[in-house]
């Protein structure tokens, strides 16, 4: 996933997943076999009460240069036009925020957080509303931005990283955000839970279907 020389933006949202990733591709430059730079950026989505002085505390420590890009996206999504499905419209763009800013600081790789599980649920997802196979690549080249996104932590269960961040004592940021906990994705979390329980490993099974389909993009890490 990583070349010799990259500038890598990792996006951070202060959740657990992304100062984990953070921290690895910040320690990893120690040892790595190839030189590599960090950056951490953050896309503000402009929530009131919604503060990021911690990680920029965690960004000085980390030697990390650290960017908050500020946006309207609370207000646009919320206030204007009242979205019944924020998620959606706030995930585009949030992604099309942390694209343009790691251009601009000359990053041409994009590293998000996403873990096992969130790979598994999107999965599921694509089924039941979307009425397909379909999931985020390991590896995405967006060739009208010319960056790649990469997801080191995608094959490590979410129940780990959680345990990392607990363990590391990684200043985590409260989500404030009115849908937090009552979106689509958090039913299918709750769904895939209550699965588990009645077919043991049901998400490790899910995730290796991925790779022996296998989907787009998947097959270049079997």
């Amino acid at each position: 996933m990583i070349k010799p020389g990259d500038r890598i933006a990792v996006g951070v949202s202060g959740g657990k997943d992304s100062l984990v990733l953070l921290e690895a591709l910040a320690a990893m430059r120690r040892f790595y076999p190839i030189p590599y730079e960090v950056e951490a950026i953050t896309i503000d989505p402009g929530i009131p009460g919604m503060r990021f002085d911690a990680i920029e505390r965690l960004c000085e420590e980390l030697d990390v240069p650290y960017t908050i890009v500020k946006t309207q996206l609370y207000e646009i999504i919320f206030e204007v036009r009242k979205e019944s499905n924020p998620c959606s419209l706030c995930a585009k763009m949030r992604r099309g925020a942390i694209h343009d800013a790691a251009v601009a600081r000359n990053c041409r790789v994009i590293a998000l957080g996403h873990n096992r599980d969130d790979a598994v649920e999107t999965l599921m997802m694509s089924q039941i509303y979307e009425g397909r196979i379909s999931c985020f690549m390991p590896v995405t080249y967006l060739d009208r931005k010319d960056v790649t996104v990469i997801r080191p932590l995608l094959y490590t269960p979410e129940k780990l990283v959680r345990g990392c961040a607990r363990s590391m004592d990684l200043p985590i940021v409260t989500n404030p955000c009115p849908a937090d906990g009552n979106t689509k994705r958090q039913y299918v979390k709750e769904l895939l839970r209550d699965l588990d329980r009645e077919a043991p490993g049901i998400q490790e099974r899910m995730f290796g279907s991925m790779q022996r389909l296998p989907l787009s993009g998947w097959e270049k890490v079997r």
